[in-house]
């Protein structure tokens, strides 16, 4: 059979949970179509083997972006999911859904429907939350959202009474009532196993009749015919399908995948499109543009007491740490690896948090990303932990063009990182606020000295050197299929239609108006539960 009522591309943490959604009811046949493969490796079960998937190309799509200016002309590396459950397989596991804000900030756009009341009940709707049913949170859904607690690292207190005696509030829930201050993060682990979208709402909706599966299955192209969608084009292990939709074609290949595919399938801009011979199906000119993403340092403190150096450095250690796992699922092998941090204001008179921080009991300064081979094997060699930070909502915009015709060929990622003074600021600000936390009792008890960047950066012009030397993306790509209601400044509707054209949604991470504060997965999540409940009501659900 090659027609279905909706075809889904891509199984990663929006297509599994529209896979899901859409084919409960039994009354419509889906099909679910992943370029990548199986997510049962042990290193993307155990929570954190995603150290190991970080540059495999079994499980990874190893973008790479231009060399940005802004960065001393440095290209970066940027893992995408190629795999069942897509970037939920590989990430950190960090469930944050953002400020209250970032939502309010998309419905003041002209999104009506996605202002922060309005999007939460569709947070809820998935969660099993581990502090259970309340204003703020769902019990009984398919997504485990744990709290590790009694299991943190104990530096992780110190960082918190750090916070503390500098003012800032503690919150015990980021996903609460109090989304800022300094707390430990949630985690989407069910009993010391990743929980992946895959792992939630695909595998257990496998089992229906109306869903279809098929993996290494790349897609090509979206058939369009009078400005509808009717179908899809993809190489199935090198083999050229033909599929049917009867009712909607959905991307959720994610912010590089979903605008790359819909140039080649002749929507986008018109000169970009004749400029690399694509034929012109409609002119839609803001698809690829707009990417936003959360641009990272971290500051490395060499450290007084063992940390999570000392235990997974050592061969013995690394050994303690896998028989722990095996015999109770805990352990440092159980949970990522961010486990503390922080949503603050830098300076008075902001609305909202400005900074993301993030605490590793742990360090690896010397790590050297080579895609296609780099894993995080081993720590420094020395007790040392680092605080990263981040801006929430950055003002700067990339985009994600394509360069040829060839749908293997991969995109071209221009980041145009630190292009806006507000940007700039925030990176001034966060420098010395990791700095004033480090030295700050109890934390500064057990700080041997700052390994990276050192006590002599110290201006602000200093700091802005090291930060275009050190920095890195925190991978949360955004925003280049924006929902808006204007066709000449966004790509979907508040409905996550493509504008101009019928039968054709995107729901993922690329219909984001802006990027949110915090880490990306969990609104992804909150967008594929929202797209699925439209998607639905459309077709007389």
């Amino acid at each position: 059979m090659n027609a279905f009522d909706f075809i889904i591309v891509g199984a990663g943490s929006a297509g599994c949970v529209l896979a899901n959604r859409l084919s409960a009811q039994g009354k419509y046949t889906v099909l679910l179509l992943e370029a990548g493969g199986s997510d049962r490796s042990p290193l993307i079960q155990v929570p954190l083997g995603y150290g190991l998937t970080f540059a495999d190309p079994k499980y990874n799509w190893g973008y790479t972006t231009n060399p940005d200016p802004a960065l001393n002309n440095r290209a970066s590396y940027w893992p995408r999911g190629k795999v069942l459950g897509g970037s939920s397989s590989i990430n950190a596991m960090v469930y944050i859904r953002g400020q209250q804000g970032d939502y309010d900030d998309w419905a003041a756009a002209g999104n009506t429907g996605w202002s922060w009341n309005e999007v939460l009940p569709y947070f809820k709707k998935s969660e099993d939350h581990i502090f259970g049913a309340s204003e703020h949170h769902g019990a009984g859904g398919e997504m485990r959202v744990s709290d590790f607690a009694d299991q943190v690292h104990p530096l992780c207190q110190r960082f918190l009474d750090a916070g503390t005696k500098l003012g800032f509030q503690r919150t015990p829930d980021f996903n609460g009532s109090t989304k800022e201050g300094f707390g430990l993060w949630q985690m989407t682990i069910r009993d010391g196993v990743r929980e992946s979208t895959s792992n939630a709402f695909l595998r257990p909706a496998l089992t229906r009749p109306n869903l279809t599966l098929k993996t290494d299955a790349h897609v090509t192209r979206v058939r369009i015919e009078n400005k509808k969608a009717t179908g899809v084009d993809c190489l199935i292990r090198g083999a050229k399908h033909s599929f049917t939709a009867n009712k909607e074609v959905i991307l959720a290949g994610g912010a590089i995948n979903s605008p790359q595919l819909l140039q080649l399938s002749g929507v986008g801009d018109a000169a970009l499109l004749a400029q690399v011979g694509v034929p012109l199906v409609h002119h839609l000119p803001r698809v690829g543009q707009g990417l936003q993403d959360h641009l990272c340092v971290s500051y490395f403190f060499k450290s007084k007491v063992p940390t999570l150096n000392d235990t997974l450095g050592p061969w013995y250690g690394k050994l303690w740490a896998g028989v722990r796992y095996l015999f109770n699922r805990k352990g440092p092998l159980g949970m990522s690896v961010n486990q503390a941090g922080a949503f603050v204001r830098s300076r008075p008179g902001l609305e909202r948090p400005n900074l993301h921080l993030y605490f590793n009991p742990i360090s690896y300064s010397a790590a050297n990303i080579v895609p296609g081979r780099f894993k995080i094997t081993n720590p420094d060699p020395f007790s040392a932990f680092l605080i990263s930070f981040n801006t929430c909502v950055p003002t700067s915009r990339g985009s994600v063009t394509i360069t040829t015709s060839n749908p293997l060929d991969k995109p071209k990622i221009e980041t145009n990182f630190l292009t806006t003074e507000h940007d700039l600021a925030d990176i001034v600000e966060g420098s010395r606020m990791v700095r004033s936390i480090a030295n700050s009792q109890p934390l500064v008890d057990v700080l041997a000295s700052e390994h990276l960047p050192g006590a002599h950066v110290q201006s602000d012009e200093d700091i802005l050197k090291d930060f275009r030397t050190r920095c890195g993306s925190v991978y949360h790509a955004s925003c280049t299929c924006a929902m808006g209601p204007d066709p000449a400044s966004s790509v979907v509707d508040a409905r996550l239609r493509v504008h101009g054209i019928a039968g054709l949604r995107v729901v993922d991470a690329s219909v984001f108006p802006s990027v949110t504060s915090g880490n990306t997965n969990a609104p992804v999540i909150m967008v594929a539960e929202k797209g699925a409940s439209m998607i639905l009501e459309d077709a007389g659900l």
